[in-house]
């Protein structure tokens, strides 16, 4: 399945709020797609920075570099965002946006490790040059490590059964090294499997976004992104489940609704914070049309904040 970017319009319209020039960012390029369509939107003085780790987008990432001298693929963590930006001479952009989602390129191939649908190794890294593979976090951590871990970014409730069921198989010198055999193990550990929806699921996230250490590098990215945006610039974030959606709409409310002021502070009207940030709208999820046209898209949240005039 080709790579379809899940509200484009929605995500690119969000964060140029009207403007067609300025300096924006794409923390997580993937196959290109919100980028290609925010080049489109820009004049020929504008400026895109853009974010990636998989080595198959910065290929994409490079060629797109030829074509458009507008655009510039930075290969690192969001996580480093101001840090990267400084050091080309960025400190101040008009919007930045983020697709925390995996793309279907990186689903749908089986070396990857990603998916249950397909058999491969068991990878699941975002940038194959460094880290701990899942295999090897399989055979290593402790029943209370697998458990752990599956419940706080699965949020699967069978945790200690699927974590016990990963110690068994192990304990037999049985090395779980593909999807297919992790898939197996969890869809035989539990008791009651959902309707609509793969037994695997839950456990193959959760593993994903630990080993990525996705939640930890979007709870560093979000105030770097309110540090370097200009007043008026806008944060345009899609999020895939729960987790993220939670830390992305928890920011924005503490800078909208700051309460910084120490205990027992005689506060007066203009001794109250004031917003760093404003949630624009409400969040968005995709239409029907497009849920039908990407199923993959089903449970994709769209928020959009924008930078107010108070200083830092």
């Amino acid at each position: 399945m080709s790579h379809i970017s899940v509200l484009l319009h929605e995500t690119v319209d969000g964060v140029l709020a009207g403007r067609d020039t300025g300096i924006y960012v794409d923390a997580t390029f993937g196959r290109g797609g919100h980028t290609k369509l925010l080049l489109s939107k820009l004049d020929q003085n504008a400026r895109v920075y853009a974010f990636d780790k998989d080595p198959q987008a910065l290929e994409v990432a490079a060629q797109l570099e030829q074509e458009d001298p507008r655009f510039k693929i930075i290969h690192a963590s969001f996580a480093d965002l101001q840090s990267e930006l400084a050091n080309i001479g960025i400190t101040e952009v008009d919007g930045v946006m983020a697709d925390l989602g995996v793309s279907s390129p990186q689903l749908d191939q089986a070396e990857r490790g990603f998916s249950f649908m397909q058999n491969g190794p068991l990878d699941m890294r975002m940038d194959q040059t460094v880290g701990q593979t899942a295999a090897e976090f399989i055979a290593e951590a402790t029943e209370q490590k697998l458990a752990e871990v599956i419940k706080t970014y699965g949020e699967e409730r069978f945790a200690k059964q699927i974590a016990r069921a990963i110690v068994a198989q192990r304990a037999g010198g049985n090395a779980i090294a593909t999807t297919k055999q992790l898939a197996k193990i969890v869809a035989d550990a539990i008791p009651k499997i959902e309707p609509g929806q793969d037994p695997a699921t839950r456990t193959f996230q959760a593993l994903r976004i630990y080993l990525n250490q996705e939640l930890e590098e979007l709870s560093l990215v979000l105030p770097q992104c309110l540090k370097v945006l200009a007043p008026e610039g806008r944060l345009a974030v899609i999020s895939f489940h729960s987790l993220e959606d939670r830390i992305v709409k928890q920011f924005v409310r503490a800078e909208q609704d700051r309460d910084d002021l120490p205990a027992n502070f005689p506060v007066r009207a203009k001794d109250l914070p004031q917003p760093r940030m404003k949630a624009v709208g409400k969040a968005i999820k995709p239409s029907a049309e497009e849920v039908k046209r990407n199923p993959r898209s089903r449970s994709a949240v769209l928020r959009v904040a924008e930078r107010t005039h108070v200083a830092l």
